[in-house]
């Protein structure tokens, strides 16, 4: 399962793209309902990915590239990290003495990396500009 490091990324690049003056992290632990440290944890992802700009005081943090080139495949690695970059951890040391212990890596192997890449692609046609007009039409 992706971790909600990963909505509460974009509910981050929402809010700073729809703020008007500085925001802060209090202020977006407020509309996440959460911690302060947990949206600290989160920007930093996202500011050593090159995603936002983060100011000690009055300054706040801004977006660095346009939202609307900012893809949710973008936000997923910056802030997950999966071991190797591959999604699906594939159990080890089976049975090597059952047919099935045997040979289900080998097995799943594939399938699972086309899973993976079909989820990559549908993220990476999905922007974070895309979410922010949705919110506002709703406004």
């Amino acid at each position: 399962m992706i971790s909600s490091r990963f909505t509460v990324a974009i509910h981050i690049l929402a809010l700073i793209e729809m703020s008007e003056g500085s925001i802060t992290s209090a202020y977006i632990a407020g509309s996440v309902n959460t911690n302060p440290v947990v949206i600290r944890r989160i920007m930093s992802l996202l500011s050593k990915a090159g995603l936002i700009e983060s100011r000690p005081g009055v300054t706040g943090m801004k977006l660095v590239r346009p939202l609307e080139s900012i893809t949710f495949l973008d936000v997923y690695r910056a802030v997950e990290v999966p071991e190797n970059d591959v999604l699906f951890a594939i159990h080890q040391n089976s049975n090597p003495q059952c047919v099935v212990g045997r040979n289900v890596q080998n097995a799943l192997e594939e399938p699972l990396l086309e899973a993976q890449r079909q989820m990559e692609l549908s993220l990476a046609n999905t922007t974070v500009a895309q979410v922010v007009r949705q919110m506002e039409s709703k406004q």
